[in-house]
């Protein structure tokens, strides 16, 4: 009885720390996808916001780069992680 509980306690807790790290990885890699497309974003509108002339433009186009440029390391991270990972 003793071993059937342990046995049953083991491939309990082996099940629930897969799924977590299972689910832990499904978050990373939504939150990558969205830093990325906001990324795409964000650098299309400050080209489509530089195009035109304008005072308003122009600080559209300068509170862009507040947001782009942590964008742009967070990318260079998942860029680099992705590199590691595949290499091994």
């Amino acid at each position: 009885m003793v071993s059937t509980v342990t046995v049953s306690t083991i491939t309990t807790v082996t099940s629930v720390t897969s799924i977590t790290s299972i689910a832990a990885l499904g978050i990373g890699a939504g939150i990558s996808i969205f830093a990325v497309l906001l990324l795409i974003g964000m650098l299309t509108t400050k080209e489509l916001v530089g195009a035109s002339d304008g005072s308003r433009q122009r600080l559209i186009s300068r509170c862009l780069n507040i947001s782009i440029v942590p964008l742009v390391v967070s990318f260079a991270i998942i860029v680099a992680l992705k590199i590691f990972e595949i290499l091994g």
